[in-house]
């Protein structure tokens, strides 16, 4: 069952769902078979980026377990009440994963919710982001499947790399893709076959420590490897910070605050505003739905 966040502008669901190749919204997925890789929080920042320059955005939790992004909402709509801030918030619909009986009725039941919150948000967005389980499912497949942008948050760590390509433990040569990098072929190909859309894939390094380390070193060799060999783009991701825990309790973002002499930004939040900056950039939103007036700068 999908609930909705929404604003005053309603639309009646369309009969049919729009297929994400339409040219009516693009659809970016944030995914990622290991949980704690900071999609939600990727996420948020970017459909809050892509409001300011101007942009309709919707968003989409198909994690009705953990709903970090569904809570992340939640916490900014309390906050707007509270404050009467004048902030951008999106549309927003939690899809809940079926509960039917069998299997085959689960997955039907989850398919027609998907396909009919991805048509009735296609009718009003520019963008679509959709967060998803930190686990393989079908809702997840089902999702990555649909996606115009695939963007995918890793740790820094051998662990998370581990999800995208199998490495030799002796020579640290790339011996061939991995569970995650072989499941994003596969909903490629159905893609593909669908509609004739293609997956532009993005990986992003989170949580980079500040001292340059002789595995970080190797991870980000093997990374552009694997790039090369699984038809995927590195971009930057976010670092640890401290700030990120303390914005989704008041559900902000970085491009929510404010500059001004009383109350001057840190080091630490400029570079995370440029982190931010860095991942739109890459998405590169202009070049798909063209220049938008900005709601405010950021």
């Amino acid at each position: 069952m999908a609930a909705l966040m929404a604003h005053d502008n309603k639309t009646d669901k369309p009969s049919a769902p729009a297929p994400s190749g339409s040219g009516r919204a693009c659809v970016i997925v944030f995914g990622n078979e290991k949980g704690g890789s900071g999609k939600s929080t990727s996420a948020m920042h970017v459909a809050i980026a892509l409001l300011r320059l101007g942009y309709r955005v919707g968003t989409m939790d198909l994690d009705a377990r953990q709903a970090t992004l569904t809570r992340y909402m939640k916490n900014r709509f309390d906050f707007i009440v509270r404050t009467r801030g004048e902030i951008p918030m999106p549309e927003h619909l939690a899809i809940e994963k079926s509960e039917a009986s069998t299997v085959e009725r689960q997955q039907e039941e989850d398919r027609t919710f998907f396909h009919l919150a991805l048509a009735e948000m296609c009718m009003v967005c520019d963008f679509i982001i959709v967060d998803t389980p930190g686990a393989d499912g079908f809702l997840s497949r089902l999702a990555h499947s649909h996606a115009d942008i695939l963007v995918t948050p890793m740790n820094d760590s051998h662990i998370d790399l581990d999800l995208l390509g199998d490495v030799d433990p002796e020579t640290h040569a790339v011996r061939g893709p991995s569970v995650y990098t072989k499941m994003v072929a596969e909903q490629r190909a159905l893609r593909a076959a669908r509609d004739g859309g293609t997956i532009d894939w993005i990986v992003t390094r989170n949580r980079l420590g500040h001292v340059i380390s002789r595995s970080r070193r190797d991870i980000g060799a093997l990374l552009e490897d694997m790039a090369a060999r699984f038809d995927f783009r590195l971009a930057p991701g976010f670092g640890e910070r401290v700030i990120f825990r303390d914005l989704f309790l008041k559900g902000l973002t970085l491009l929510d605050l404010r500059e001004d002499k009383d109350n001057p930004l840190t080091l630490s939040q400029i570079a995370a505003r440029q982190e931010v900056r860095q991942l739109v950039r890459a998405i590169a939103p202009e070049k798909i739905r063209g220049h938008r007036r900005p709601a405010a700068v950021c």
